[in-house]
């Protein structure tokens, strides 16, 4: 593995999640050089301030940004978290076109200035905008990721952590498909430690059932909408779940995480951006063949690939 060295994560957007995520990137040291970009030049100042002030206390990393988009030249990780933000009761698929054509207008300066960069969209709907950027560049697929459902999987193992009575990292158990309504969990290969999901033993005696497992998948796709009627957005999880996507790129970690990248053959699904176990690395994400798939859980990606398909059909070119 090749740890890249003075590394440079670039973040275009200064809104909730950019600023979370450069947060996040400063005191977990993801990146040597963390750089802000935003057209909003009250809003992208005052952050890299405040970001600033703080880096007494958070390492080495340091921060700068601004309007001028050349703040990211070199940046061997962009994360794009601009786009208009959704609304409570808007689905993440109702944002495509809006931040379908910011994309396309984008895309081609980011590739001028950091050609070599590896590409990660937070932006919503992640799925249908991976396909908009890998389609705009023509990078290779493995280059032009989005944080899918890292963050799902996260919710989904915080749930299952809290009935289980164990640490998070002990649970086993990823959310796979479209970053959206039709998510699912991989509960044919979930375990908790050692011991299948079904068999384990909670601290009251009980076990899960898989009614119970349904109504947490459940309470995992609709986390996002609890969240944003409460506070208007998503941003500290979400700027997290980026970081960690960051250090495993930089690092060169070969880490498992349920990114999307567009697809080519996997499980019958070609030509769609979906969140698989991906191994994550400097070379971008590369799905892992060997996952096992149970036949309802197919089923279940084939129609997560249709609705993100339907929805990029939309938005596309010609």
């Amino acid at each position: 593995m090749t740890k890249i060295e003075n590394s440079t994560l670039g973040i275009v957007g200064a809104g909730s999640v950019g600023a979370s995520l450069a947060y996040a990137a400063l005191i977990r040291g993801s990146a040597r050089h963390v750089r802000l970009f935003d057209i909003n030049a009250p809003k992208v100042t005052s952050e890299v301030l405040d970001l600033a002030h703080g880096t007494q206390f958070t390492g080495s990393s340091d921060i700068t940004g601004g309007t001028d988009i050349d703040v990211l030249t070199g940046a061997n990780v962009v994360v794009i978290t601009a786009g208009a933000k959704q609304k409570p009761g808007q689905t993440r698929l109702d944002l495509a076109a809006t931040n379908a054509a910011m994309l396309r207008s984008l895309m081609p300066q980011l590739i001028e200035r950091a050609p070599d960069a590896i590409y990660v969209l937070v932006t919503n709907p992640c799925d249908v905008l991976t396909m908009v950027a890998q389609e705009a560049t023509g990078l290779p697929a493995q280059r032009v990721l989005s944080s899918g459902t890292v963050l799902d999987t996260s919710r989904l193992r915080w749930l299952l952590a809290k009935k289980a009575g164990v640490s998070t990292s002990s649970v086993h158990a990823l959310i796979v498909g479209e970053h959206g309504d039709s998510e699912f969990p991989l509960w044919g290969s979930a375990t908790i430690g050692q011991s299948p999901i079904l068999d384990w033993v909670n601290p009251d005696g009980s076990r899960f059932s898989p009614a119970e497992l349904d109504h947490i998948a459940t309470d995992v796709r609709d986390a996002a909408y609890q969240v944003i009627r409460g506070k208007g957005a998503t941003n500290y999880a979400i700027g997290l779940s980026g970081a960690r996507i960051v250090e495993a790129i930089l690092s060169d970690e070969g880490s498992i995480l349920p990114v999307s990248t567009v697809l080519t053959d996997y499980q019958g699904v070609s030509g769609a951006a979906l969140s698989v176990p991906c191994r994550v690395g400097s070379a971008g994400a590369i799905p892992v063949a060997g996952t096992p798939w149970g036949d309802e859980e197919r089923r279940r990606l084939l129609a997560s690939a249709e609705a993100v398909t339907d929805a990029y059909g939309k938005v596309a070119v010609g």
